[in-house]
């Protein structure tokens, strides 16, 4: 007489042991820290400033050795971001502030995998290079 055939089946796992990924959490991240990381990111490029010191933008001077602003709202994955930063001038506003973009979303993306859905920039300054004056007479 041939066995049974659940004699022949290895038992399954009972639902009260789950794979070790079913055990896991949740990492959350706050919109202060993904603010942080875009402002890192838009400091990355090197036309990108940001004010230093003062208050109340009294005494604040330019700087590009420090992050620019930034501000970030959450939606479940999705960041919402706001940048407050300065630019070398004369540079291509549009094309600098498209690739600012595109570089920002690409590093939030991913350092905190999330979905960057919009980001908005103000250009609170511009900075003159020197070769763009020439010498009074």
């Amino acid at each position: 007489m041939a066995a049974p055939e659940s004699a022949l089946t290895p038992p399954k796992p009972s639902s009260e042991k789950s794979s070790p990924l079913a055990q896991r959490g949740t990492t959350t991240i706050p919109a202060q820290v993904v603010a942080r990381i875009a402002a890192q990111a838009a400091s990355e490029f090197a036309a990108v400033g940001s004010n230093a010191g003062g208050v109340l933008g009294i005494g604040s001077r330019r700087n590009f050795g420090s992050r620019p602003e930034a501000q970030c709202q959450l939606y479940g994955q999705r960041a919402i971001l706001h940048l407050d930063l300065g630019l070398v001038f004369p540079t291509p506003l549009s094309s600098t502030i498209e690739d600012l973009r595109a570089h920002v979303s690409r590093r939030v993306e991913k350092l905190c995998g999330m979905t960057v859905g919009k980001i908005t920039i103000d250009i609170s300054w511009l900075n003159p290079s020197n070769h763009v004056r020439k010498p009074l007479r």
